[in-house]
């Protein structure tokens, strides 16, 4: 952990873009007159107005630790005139690491075979739950594998469970790609919200991802169902994927304008060295950020988490990804005997850590940049508690 987040003089230097801004800049994008045409498209896109696809690739392309300077306050600002200083916690507990599919860049895709598999049990599940209810956390998120052991009937027991014993909190699932007979089902036994990252909004991105066997028109169309159902829908993808390119990056925006989510969930590319992807290069802190704060100017409301994938590549990744315009966090509920096997890329941070611990640790950090955790469900905007 970097204990240099006490401080808060220091932290301010490390919150500015150009104090520690690193990735390479284009030609050109640093003249006074392309960064004022820059700068006009945040403000067009700060007033609600649509942008063209050449206009994103431009703001994509154009990042710069300028540019970041000008855009980071912007979507500050607005996170803070929807949320306040609210910082939302959910308790995650990754439930299973087995998994069916081979996705080339997952950890625990079905073909590592040195991946060491484990299950929770509906009482290890319902103990995680306790556990985060008596820290306050009223959001709880099950994240696991596509793992057919869990059928149906074993989530719907599950959701119910919960349900009953903590009727005040949200249940949050992300179990991959169902069909709309089984979320119907979940969302009536009770579950709130589902998230399913879409990785790429763009079919031949997505090809090179993923394996033959999955389909990038079944995924789009799960979450289009579970937003016709009437979860809270969250998407998302990985900045810096292998083949992702700036076009990629402007159909995601796109997508998302389109699809009009509640949660958008992004996060750096790690590599897993177990992957065919192992030796990639990941995603950057510099690229992550910007997005964050696009995606934020791009719809004010959305809720959008600092991942643990960002403070996985900077020690101070959360803060930054707040300060950029998240306003999202979610510590690990998960028993730390099987924290580490849930181990999607490489190096992942806070697998040690008790439950309470890694609160404490994110009150304190949140503290630093003036932000504050909210432990009640933190619902979108306009949604109702059932």
């Amino acid at each position: 952990m970097d204990t240099d987040f006490m401080n808060t003089a220091l932290l301010e230097n490390k919150l500015n873009p150009k104090c520690w801004w690193k990735e390479p800049v284009r030609n050109g994008v640093t003249d006074p007159v392309c960064l004022n045409e820059l700068k006009a498209l945040i403000d067009r896109l700060e007033a609600g107005e649509a942008l063209t696809k050449d206009e994103w690739v431009r703001l994509i392309d154009g990042r710069s630790p300028e540019l970041a300077a000008y855009l980071f306050p912007k979507a500050q600002a607005v996170r803070e005139r929807v949320y306040g200083t609210d910082v939302y916690v959910r308790g995650l507990i990754e439930y299973s690491n087995y998994c069916k599919n081979n996705c080339l860049y997952c950890g625990i895709r079905a073909g590592n075979q040195n991946a060491s598999r484990y299950r929770l049990s509906t009482g290890d599940i319902l103990s995680c739950c306790q556990s985060g209810y008596s820290l306050g956390f009223r959001t709880f998120v099950l994240q696991g594998g596509e793992d057919a052991w869990y059928t149906d009937e074993r989530i719907l027991e599950l959701v119910c469970a919960i349900r009953e014993r903590h009727p005040d909190c949200a249940i949050t699932l992300s179990l991959g790609e169902r069909n709309r007979d089984s979320y119907e089902a979940f969302f009536k036994a009770g579950a709130d919200r589902y998230l399913l990252r879409h990785e790429t909004a763009d079919k031949e991105h997505y090809e090179k991802l993923h394996p033959k066997e999955m389909s990038f028109e079944h995924r789009m169309e799960c979450l289009r169902t579970l937003k016709d159902i009437g979860y809270q829908v969250g998407c998302g993808f990985m900045v810096g994927s292998p083949y992702q390119t700036t076009q990629t990056l402007a159909e995601d925006l796109f997508f998302i304008q389109e699809l009009q989510p509640h949660m958008v969930g992004i996060g750096p590319f790690v590599a897993h060295h177990e992957t065919p992807f192992g030796k990639e290069a990941g995603g950057t802190v510099e690229q992550t950020l910007y997005l964050l704060s696009l995606i934020r100017i791009l719809k004010p409301d959305v809720l959008l988490p600092a991942t643990t994938a960002l403070g996985t590549i900077d020690p101070l990744g959360r803060e930054k990804g707040v300060q950029a315009g998240a306003n999202v966090v979610m510590p690990n509920l998960s028993p730390t005997n099987v924290r580490k096997k849930y181990e999607l890329y490489d190096n992942k941070i806070c697998t040690g850590d008790e439950a309470a611990e890694c609160r404490y640790c994110l009150n304190r950090r949140m503290e630093t940049i003036g932000c504050e955790l909210a432990t009640d469900r933190g619902d979108a905007p306009g949604w109702k508690h059932r």
